[in-house]
């Protein structure tokens, strides 16, 4: 797994399960830590995840919320996104674009980042 970028955008890259976890939520805490607004985490290169991997963006996401920060995705994974829909997660966590349904219908992301975003540019 490999981490890279500063406080206001990060891209995984590889694994993110529990052998990866520890290295990676303290890389997403120290960003969150030192920044301000959105913290985007790109995921289009992640390669794989499990439920621990889940938790640290889990984490990462109360983490931000607590400092007044959101955690944005960006380019999930479909099947990512499948798993964000059965839980319900995509109804609390920010996703840029949609977000497609078990159906293979889409919904909006839930804080849909393009508001934000838009904003922060003017």
């Amino acid at each position: 797994m490999r981490i890279t970028g500063d406080h206001a955008e990060l891209a995984v890259e590889g694994r993110l399960d529990v052998r990866t976890a520890a290295d990676a939520r303290a890389v997403l805490h120290e960003a969150v830590d030192g920044g301000r607004g959105d913290l985007v985490l790109d995921l289009a290169r992640l390669d794989s995840w499990d439920a621990t991997g889940l938790g640290v963006i889990m984490g990462t996401h109360r983490r931000a919320g607590r400092i007044g920060r959101r955690l944005v995705l960006r380019a999930v994974p479909g099947q990512l996104q499948r798993l964000l829909v059965a839980t319900r997660l995509h109804r609390i966590l920010a996703i840029e674009g949609a977000v497609c349904e078990p159906g293979g219908a889409t919904l909006p992301g839930a804080g849909s980042a393009a508001p934000a975003a838009a904003a922060a540019r003017a």
